[in-house]
């Protein structure tokens, strides 16, 4: 991977948010850029740093008005829907499921994901089942949250267009990029770290992270959706 690649990677901001679903992923994520390794690796191991890719953030929202996640500061979006630039990544946390997607969501996916400059759309816990609101996820294979999995399968308001998976941590399928329930959204950085990402450079973030990453499958918590019709 070339020093002058540049990665621009969205974050959607939604109000009432889970903070871990986006702090995990995109933390992890990070810990892949020049910018993360440069100022423990310049000297020691500059190798590494030159094989990292420069990484650009956009923190988008319906308008610019501060966003209040289940925890953590309150966050000021740096673009909108309608203007926010081109992305090479998009990572989706996930809100309450039960929330209407917020106005220009659904039109900004359709738009993003039709766009052959998005190499991947990582979503994280329900923040695929906000984004099947747009169709994009029709006759996929996704992953959410086990639980919430459940209890709308339960409750029958779960959109069955989906090809909903309930037993693993992760999937991809296409540049879709699932992940299960919260913490999952840490394994799912780190595989696509693995798959893009300079070798080194990924045993480096692993090393910073302190973390092992989990594989797709086993799941420890497939039995929650065990009997489950989704």
């Amino acid at each position: 991977m070339s020093s002058h690649q540049v990665l621009n990677i969205g974050l959607i901001l939604f109000p009432g948010y889970q903070w871990l679903d986006a702090a995990g992923c995109i933390d992890y994520l990070f810990n892949h850029s020049r910018e993360a390794l440069a100022p423990y690796f310049s000297h020691s191991n500059p190798g590494v740093v030159a094989k990292a890719p420069s990484m650009k953030w956009h923190y988008i929202s319906s308008d610019r008005s501060l966003v209040h996640a289940t925890s953590g500061p309150p966050q000021l979006p740096t673009a909108t829907y309608d203007d926010c630039p081109g992305l090479d990544l998009l990572v989706v946390p996930g809100p309450d499921p039960t929330f209407p997607p917020p106005p220009g969501f659904v039109e900004f996916m359709q738009k993003r994901y039709a766009d052959p400059e998005l190499k991947a759309l990582l979503m994280v816990c329900t923040g695929s089942i906000m984004v099947a609101h747009s169709g994009i996820l029709d006759g996929r294979q996704v992953c959410s949250n086990k639980f919430i999995l459940k209890e709308m399968a339960t409750a029958g308001t779960l959109n069955r267009k989906v090809k909903w998976i309930g037993d693993r941590r992760w999937i991809v399928d296409g540049k879709l990029w699932s992940a299960g329930g919260v913490t999952c959204g840490v394994d799912l950085a780190a595989e696509y770290g693995r798959v893009h990402f300079d070798k080194e450079v990924g045993q480096t973030a692993m090393h910073i992270s302190e973390y092992k990453p989990n594989p797709d499958k086993p799941d420890f918590f497939a039995y929650i959706t065990v009997g489950v019709d989704l």
